[in-house]
């Protein structure tokens, strides 16, 4: 095991489990979390929902299973430059997406809109609560407990943020929302290496589809800076080798920026323990030029690639799925098999929201077919 800092997390100092459990032979506790993560059903899921084109679109582009394993390396490589645990850091990285509803972004939009109209007191939908649920209380593999029984540090990191509203009934893991403290620094590495990640990756599957090209992006300064680089260094390079050097490249810098900035965070500020870290301003980030750079490239995407009418028009046929789906369970809750049924309307519409959440981009297109054509 590599060497650790003072302010990284220790397995053996873990803040524990919800249950109680014979301590793990041949392995960390973290190691345990990240074992339990890939082989939960959950995880297997990411395969087949979308990262932003919906699945059946092209067998190349990022799925949330791709995603959350490229999102663990980036993570991991940072977590060894400055000295945190690697299995815990892999850990949160492989778990951040499970509770994603199928269709992405525009997925869970509608499924929150559908919870607010028409079960507002059920707390509305949200991926990064639906994460931690799963963990806790969703996934059945266990004899004695409901989920995982993850150990806190990593449902901590799974969950990146959380209203007050939400974190009172959360218990431990949502107190730091309450009281206004930090996570530990693998969780807040992991969150910029998610960022880092979706970014980059998105350029690439936003290329490789048509919807925004090489010209266009030359228009944002860190797209542009890489790529007049790598050309200057490789003049005949065809363009998938290009875009593939322009993208590595720009994850190399935003992995070393991260690194130096939180470095020297960290040499600032003079962390000696995991409590430090907590009481401390946000110790994980980029420096602010590349903060700006990285701003910048997120309008761009957001601008040019998430609100391109092709992918308008598959969001606008997925919230309709969504919401279709939901009103017809809503209305009629012997559509759904007896694990999904409940008494009381709130727990009801919580038992749907669970069931569409878990559905795969082509399941709840099946779903619905099923349910409204003949």
């Amino acid at each position: 095991m590599p060497r650790l800092a003072p302010y990284a997390c220790d397995p053996d100092r873990s803040a524990g489990r919800r249950h109680p459990e014979a301590e793990p032979q041949g392995r960390n506790h973290f190691q345990r979390d990240r074992d339990r993560i890939v082989h939960c059903h959950a995880f297997r899921l990411l395969e087949y929902k979308t990262q932003v084109f919906i699945n059946h679109e092209g067998d190349l582009f990022r799925t949330r299973l791709t995603h959350s394993i490229e999102v663990a390396q980036i993570a991991r490589t940072i977590a060894r430059n400055l000295e945190l645990h690697e299995d815990l850091i892999e850990a949160i990285s492989l778990a951040h997406d499970l509770g994603h509803t199928p269709f992405g972004h525009a997925g869970q939009d509608e499924l929150n809109a559908c919870m607010n109209e028409f079960a507002p007191d059920a707390g509305g939908f949200e991926h990064n609560l639906q994460s931690l649920r799963v963990v806790d209380e969703l996934e059945e593999r266990y004899a004695e407990f409901n989920g995982l029984n993850l150990c806190f540090e990593t449902r901590e990191g799974i969950l990146k943020h959380c209203s007050a509203r939400h974190a009172a009934r959360l218990g431990d893991v949502g107190r730091r929302f309450i009281e206004r403290r930090q996570p530990s620094l693998e969780a807040q590495v992991a969150n910029l290496a998610d960022e880092i990640a979706y970014n980059n990756h998105d350029i690439d599957d936003g290329l490789r589809s048509g919807l925004i090209t090489i010209e266009q992006l030359l228009e944002v300064g860190i797209f542009a800076r890489h790529h007049d680089a790598v050309v200057r260094r490789y003049p005949r390079l065809e363009r998938r080798r290009l875009v593939g050097e322009i993208i590595r490249s720009m994850i190399n810098t935003l992995v070393i920026d991260l690194t130096d900035t939180t470095r020297a965070r960290l040499a600032e500020l003079k962390p000696a323990s995991l409590d430090d870290v907590r009481a401390a301003p946000t110790l994980a980030s980029f420096s602010p030029e590349v903060r700006r750079e990285a701003d910048e490239l997120k309008r761009f995407l957001m601008r040019n690639l998430y609100r391109h009418s092709r992918v308008m028009r598959m969001t606008g046929k997925a919230r309709r799925i969504v919401r279709e789906l939901f009103v017809a369970f809503r209305d009629e809750p012997r559509l759904l098999s007896g694990e999904y049924q409940r008494d009381e309307p709130v727990q009801q519409a919580r038992a749907i929201a669970d069931y569409i959440a878990g559905m795969t981009d082509r399941y709840a297109i099946s779903e619905h077919r099923n349910l409204f054509q003949m």
